[in-house]
């Protein structure tokens, strides 16, 4: 089993700019991609960024060019950098992974993972 743990959330203005962590602990050795996903109050949760383990990256077109994830593979840990940061951003925000090799199509689908952190808020003001 892999824990995930999220930090970096908080309140800030539009145009901000924040990073947020996930580290992962447990059986990291067979995790495939980690990925990064969002639910605002009353929506549905919704894919933002992925990444494997070759550091090939994908994003939703919406983040596209203002947000960034990489990987330090020696922490164990997922960054997802946030820039121009608006008030639909306005989320809490989860680390995901999987224990199972998923193609590339369902990389934006959150019921092909299994694992999950706690979330952190991010709340943009405008």
């Amino acid at each position: 089993q892999v824990q995930l743990v999220e930090s970096g959330g908080g309140s800030v203005q539009a145009g901000d700019s924040l990073r947020l962590s996930c580290a992962a602990s447990g059986r990291t050795d067979t995790l495939y991609p980690m990925a990064w996903f969002r639910q605002a109050p009353g929506k549905d949760r919704e894919f933002v960024a992925a990444i494997r383990w070759s550091a090939n990256e994908y994003y939703a077109d919406y983040v596209q060019g203002r947000f960034a994830i990489s990987r330090d593979t020696a922490k164990n840990t997922v960054y997802l950098r946030m820039n121009s940061l608006k008030p639909d951003d306005t989320a809490v925000y989860y680390c995901a992974t999987t224990s199972r090799p998923i193609p590339i199509t369902s990389f934006q689908s959150p019921e092909k993972y299994d694992s999950w952190g706690q979330g952190t808020q991010v709340t943009v003001a405008s």
